[in-house]
């Protein structure tokens, strides 16, 4: 599995059966709690949050750009991932997989979600440009 986000195989990239967005945060009570304090104060920061929630909850504009995808779009926390994906983002968060054939490649690193600048539209856009 590549790390870089340009080496996607065109010949499979339009296959994919799912995408897989992994944040940086946890899953718990206290994670979950730390992380909105953190980022209210400038502490904490996940660009994957910033494209799929607002304040409180799911962005009404991110649920509608998901089912514009090519494959159901499905979200872990670093601590709730199956082993395969937390194995293909080897430690780095948040990111973007791809799911084809049992194998998972890293499709947006945190820096590409970055550039999309919390919008729904670009990282949609972001994901349907891969070859």
């Amino acid at each position: 599995m590549s790390s870089d986000s340009s080496s996607v195989d065109p010949s499979i990239a339009r296959r994919f059966t799912e995408y897989v967005g992994v944040y940086d945060a946890d899953a718990t009570l206290w994670g979950e709690v730390s992380y909105w304090i953190g980022a209210r104060f400038g502490a904490r920061h996940c660009s994957l949050c910033d494209v799929t929630h607002g304040l409180f909850r799911q962005r009404a504009e991110w649920k509608a750009c998901a089912l514009e995808l090519t494959a159901p779009f499905v979200t872990y926390h670093r601590n709730d991932a199956p082993e395969d994906v937390r194995a293909a983002a080897a430690g780095n968060y948040p990111i973007v997989l791809g799911r084809h054939a049992g194998s998972l490649v890293v499709l947006l690193t945190n820096a590409d979600i970055e550039r999309c600048d919390g919008s729904p539209q670009a990282l949609a856009a972001a994901l349907l440009a891969k070859p």
